[in-house]
């Protein structure tokens, strides 16, 4: 069976000019060679410190940016290619959800036209793209009787975040992406939002790909977890797994890093040091041996492979036994 989505080979760098005739000085490498698939239901999560690509494998995904590599297929039609999907088919297809609830909303359009100016914009008749913008905010949790005239200012961020999944759910997608979605709400109100958002999951039968630097979000809500370092994918695989037991050093460290109550994980000892190299210049090899306690000669030399076990789980380290869940250092 095709997976919903299919990502091969995805790599953007940035150019960085300067200079008097502002010329191309140096690369950004933002996203390399990054391959991965998401089936239809489920919800993949993606995870790694701020600066490793995640907002740039979502703004990629939607075609915001254009590729410098790689291809992307969505149910089997490949992206770009003559039988591709149109930008126009492919965002009826695919929405996103993005951190900045205000920023998202037009602040001189009623939350009610905001969420019809999708389908408006797709060709449906205004009367049948304002019921369907009242229906969502019933299916989003806010009273349209109340909400549909209202202006984002005169919302909570709570409100404004749900007014903004009723606009990415208004052409019917089958696959959401959430990009810190709720990261700027307080606890009580993001626990809400992703109730939500569980909810609508089922209902709508969508399938969702959640970017947060929160793991512990990432482990509610995710079936599978793609751990990233520097443009490169470290760990893939169901989430279960890689929080009962993480095989990359990096994965293991922020897992470490995870608030907690339970005494018994209190470190003495931050345990991951120091910031994430330059990505104008990465290191060679793999990109994690610099901050890596486990790291050899090897691992400078050569760039680890994401290798993949029967259990559906990758993982790119030279470090690993082969079958063992444990660093051999």
């Amino acid at each position: 069976m095709r997976p919903l989505l299919a990502v091969d080979g995805l790599t953007k760098h940035f150019p960085v000019r300067g200079g008097l005739l502002n010329r191309t000085q140096a690369m950004v490498q933002a996203v390399d060679d990054v391959s991965f698939t998401v089936e239809a239901g489920e919800t993949l999560g993606i995870v790694g410190e701020s600066g490793c690509g995640k907002s740039t494998t979502a703004r990629l995904l939607m075609h915001q940016v254009p590729l410098d590599r790689g291809t992307i297929a969505f149910d089997g039609k490949a992206i770009g290619s003559r039988e591709a999907l149109s930008r126009r088919d492919l965002h009826r297809q695919m929405q996103m959800v993005f951190q900045d609830s205000y920023a998202s909303l037009n602040p001189r359009l009623p939350v009610s036209m905001s969420i019809a100016f999708g389908p408006l914009a797709h060709g449906l008749a205004k009367p049948a793209a304002l019921a369907r913008a009242m229906d969502l905010l019933e299916a989003v949790g806010l009273d349209p009787l109340l909400f549909a005239n209202r202006y984002p200012h005169e919302l909570s961020g709570g409100q404004r975040q749900r007014i903004n999944v009723a606009r990415a759910l208004a052409l019917e997608p089958r696959l959401v992406i959430l990009d810190e979605a709720v990261s700027a709400l307080d606890k009580s109100i993001e626990a809400q939002v992703l109730n939500l958002l569980v909810d609508l999951k089922q209902r709508l039968d969508l399938t969702y790909i959640f970017i947060s630097h929160d793991l512990n979000v990432v482990r509610f809500i995710s079936d599978r977890v793609m751990v990233m370092y520097l443009g490169k994918i470290v760990e893939y695989g169901p989430v279960d797994r890689i929080y009962r037991a993480p095989r990359h050093p990096y994965t293991k460290a922020l897992l470490l890093a995870m608030p907690s109550m339970d005494p018994r994980r209190r470190t003495q000892e931050a345990p991951l040091s120091g910031d994430p190299p330059n990505p104008i210049n990465p290191p060679s090899g793999c990109r994690f041996r610099t901050r890596c306690p486990f790291a050899e000669a090897v691992c400078a030399d050569v760039p680890p492979a994401l290798t993949a076990d029967d259990g559906g789980r990758a993982v790119a380290c030279h470090m690993l036994s082969p079958g063992s869940g444990h660093s051999r250092a």
